[in-house]
């Protein structure tokens, strides 16, 4: 629930320290996230204060689409239901029987989820970006260059060229980690799965 709280959030503010980008990271972070049109996965996330204590643990199903279109259900007994047409997010909780709804921030610090599936070929004006490998595994660490981001720092890690987790640290140095397994990419996905039809009866907020 909190990566999907997270992804919908007001933008924080906070000091960031820029970090000295290597533009080979740079440009092979954007051909890894470019070759993957869509991506499917199982995802399990753990969320822990800055002491490292858990806060809260879930998991569920995501799939995503270029250009920013994405779907993101956490399994009950948190469910909640992310879905993005690429200009408007819909997050839908069940048992509240609501819907908020307002349009998608493209900028790539406001919504990690655009990291896996918008336009990424400018990330390096965004991000100072690191990178660090060992075996089949590259890891990236990203830092935006602005104050006005969701997180303090972005991890993301690939094995053999495909997205494996990913650790977003906020300015209170929460963590959030999420770990994707069974992921697939550049399968085909039905164009309705990125539209969300308003259960009815349900309460709408636009924002």
């Amino acid at each position: 629930m909190r990566l999907i709280r997270l992804l919908l959030a007001t933008a924080l503010t906070f000091s960031v320290v820029p970090a000295h980008a290597d533009s080979k990271d740079v440009a092979r972070l954007t051909q890894l996230l470019e070759n993957s049109k869509t991506l499917s996965a199982r995802f399990s996330q753990l969320s822990l204060d800055g002491s490292g204590t858990q806060l809260q643990e879930t998991a569920g199903d995501m799939i995503l689409q270029r250009p920013g279109q994405f779907y993101w259900h956490t399994d009950a007994p948190q469910e909640q239901l992310m879905v993005s047409d690429g200009k408007k997010v819909s997050l839908w909780d069940p048992d509240l029987q609501q819907v908020t709804i307002k349009n998608l921030d493209q900028r790539l610090t406001q919504t990690p989820a655009l990291l896996l599936s918008g336009d990424v070929s400018k990330i390096g004006q965004s991000f100072d970006i690191t990178a660090k490998e060992a075996g089949g595994v590259i890891d990236f660490v990203l830092k935006p260059k602005t104050k006005d981001s969701l997180f303090d720092s972005l991890r993301l890690s690939f094995r053999n060229g495909l997205i494996n987790d990913m650790q977003l640290i906020d300015s209170v140095g929460q963590r959030t980690n999420i770990l994707f397994t069974g992921v697939k990419a550049n399968e085909t996905v039905a164009a309705n799965k990125f539209q969300f039809q308003v259960p009815k009866g349900a309460d709408v907020i636009q924002e």
